[in-house]
């Protein structure tokens, strides 16, 4: 499926892709992403298009490559990136510095919006070193959490100067990763393998629940709620593995799936299309996990090259309706898993997957777009 894949070298490690929403009646595919950058001499958040809809072949093909619209100077490491809307882009940095960038579209630039100052930090804010990595953000606008290397959690408000609420020891290690469960309640995992649920509307600084990987006290560096059954949660971490939660039962993970040979650096849920998940990893390689069919159904061509057929083992669960992500009966669910990109060797850092589009960043200095990701 490489044919369908359009690449763009940007001469800059590439650590973060991320499309654009759509508008909520939009019918076509997104067209528009932003890339942050890390470990180059000068970082820089970029708005791309995902190239000419107007090129498509005889066949619907499509052809033409990724080009800059605009882009801006970021200082430090761009550590995570989200949208908080068509045109503000939250960015999170290695000197504990939050940013929103906006898109101006009438005239293809962007600029800083509003910037929060060592949100993250080690000894006091004022101190010029002491900046703290934030490591994560998540976006329900106009809310923004931030979390960072300081195990500080941050709400923020886009239209409000100050934090609206920081618990400053939320965690005594580094907090890797946070997403939202629901609009009051935030989901974090930290460097000795803990998930915890935070309730905003409490206003102790403890976490509601804490899971976490039995014994090896594992990194966990990313996490993703399924988008429809929001006890479903998706966490990677350093040894490569994707473990499956129930935030409903349990503190330890439904399913531990053998994925990645090195850290798994990100994992989506597909947004509309949750029977299907990605993870990118430091081994180069980024899985599609397709739980869709069962496997039987399929045509045998698709286990050629490279592609693999894993059994899950699961939990028993008495439920109505089983996401075949929990599912019990391991024989009858099998998942199929294809590896996207089969001979990459360095680090596949992010991805974001809207529609039928995948884009996804690397080590090498690339961007990758695949526009035809189920065809």
């Amino acid at each position: 499926a490489m044919e369908d894949v359009s690449a763009k070298f940007v001469s800059q490690k590439i650590s973060r892709t991320r499309w654009r929403p759509l508008p909520a009646a939009a019918l076509q595919p997104p067209d528009v992403f932003a890339t942050g950058s890390w470990d180059n001499e000068d970082n820089r958040i970029s708005i791309w298009s995902a190239g000419d809809l107007g090129n498509a072949g005889l066949n619907g093909e499509y052809h033409g490559e990724p080009h800059l619209l605009c882009d801006i100077q970021h200082n430090g490491d761009v550590m995570d990136m989200q949208f908080l809307d068509q045109e503000r882009i939250v960015v999170a940095s290695s000197t504990g510095t939050v940013t929103i960038f906006r898109h101006h579209q009438n005239n293809q630039t962007l600029s800083a919006d509003h910037r929060w100052a060592k949100a993250h930090y080690h000894v006091d804010q004022d101190t010029s070193c002491g900046g703290a990595a934030c490591t994560g953000v998540v976006c329900n606008n106009p809310e923004i959490v931030t979390v960072g290397e300081d195990g500080r959690i941050n709400l923020f408000r886009a239209d409000q100067k100050d934090a609206v609420r920081t618990i400053d020891n939320a965690d005594s290690s580094t907090l890797h990763a946070v997403t939202f469960l629901r609009t009051t309640e935030i989901l974090t995992v930290n460097s000795i393998g803990q998930l915890k649920i935070w309730d905003l509307r409490q206003q102790r600084n403890e976490p509601s629940q804490i899971f976490s990987l039995a014994g090896d006290r594992v990194p966990l560096h990313c996490v993703d709620r399924h988008p429809n059954q929001q006890h479903i949660v998706a966490t990677g971490g350093q040894d490569g593995m994707l473990s499956i939660w129930d935030i409903r039962q349990g503190t330890m993970p439904v399913s531990l799936l053998n994925a990645h040979e090195a850290e798994m650096w990100e994992v989506h849920f597909h947004p509309s299309d949750p029977d299907h998940l990605f993870t990118c990893s430091e081994d180069g390689s980024l899985w599609h996990w397709d739980t869709s069919t069962n496997v039987s159904e399929k045509p045998s061509f698709l286990h050629q090259g490279g592609r693999s057929t894993a059994y899950l083992s699961h939990s028993t669960m008495n439920q109505s309706v089983v996401s075949a992500w929990l599912s019990n009966d391991p024989t009858k669910d099998r998942m199929e898993i294809t590896n996207l990109i089969p001979n990459q060797t360095l680090s596949v850092n992010s991805l974001d997957v809207l529609g039928p589009c995948l884009v996804y960043g690397t080590d090498a200095e690339a961007i990758y777009v695949n526009r035809q990701l189920f065809a």
